[in-house]
């Protein structure tokens, strides 16, 4: 059992330069809308620069080992992860250009099935290089046992 010792656990702060290049990259993964991929599209639309994606943000957390690094200090098995769910409430768009700071937070370790399965939730704060939050995250790990 994970100790619930870690629930409102603050993990370090990450920040991500948000690149044009890796923007665009996701985007073509992703999207289909021109504002994502291309400059004189987002300048049309009124973007300074081109937007960031819906779901960017989460890969941009995704890019600190700070989450695995945490997850094996509290004894979670990597193998034994599946990504449960990810939600997210926007405040203000993310352009490329701007640098973003990531604080993830331990909100909650619940288990169900008698704990055969335990749930990790985490929220996480996205604030621009200006001190604005322009997102909050939240996702739920599931842990095998």
């Amino acid at each position: 059992m994970i100790d619930r010792k870690w629930i409102g656990h603050s993990l370090p702060t990450s920040v991500f330069a948000i690149e044009r290049s890796r923007l665009r990259f996701f985007a073509k993964a992703s999207e289909t809308n021109p504002v994502y991929l291309d400059e004189a599209a987002a300048h049309d639309a009124g973007h300074p620069d081109l937007p960031a994606p819906p779901t960017f943000l989460f890969s941009a957390e995704m890019d600190s080992d700070l989450k695995m690094k945490w997850l094996l200090e509290a004894g979670v098995s990597l193998q034994r992860i599946l990504h449960g769910e990810q939600s997210f409430t926007y405040h203000r768009p993310v352009h490329a250009g701007d640098a973003v700071s990531v604080t993830p937070r331990v909100s909650d370790i619940y288990d169900k099935k008698n704990g055969a399965l335990e749930f990790i939730v985490m929220d996480t704060d996205v604030v621009n290089q200006r001190g604005e939050r322009v997102a909050e995250s939240r996702g739920v790990l599931v842990v095998r046992n």
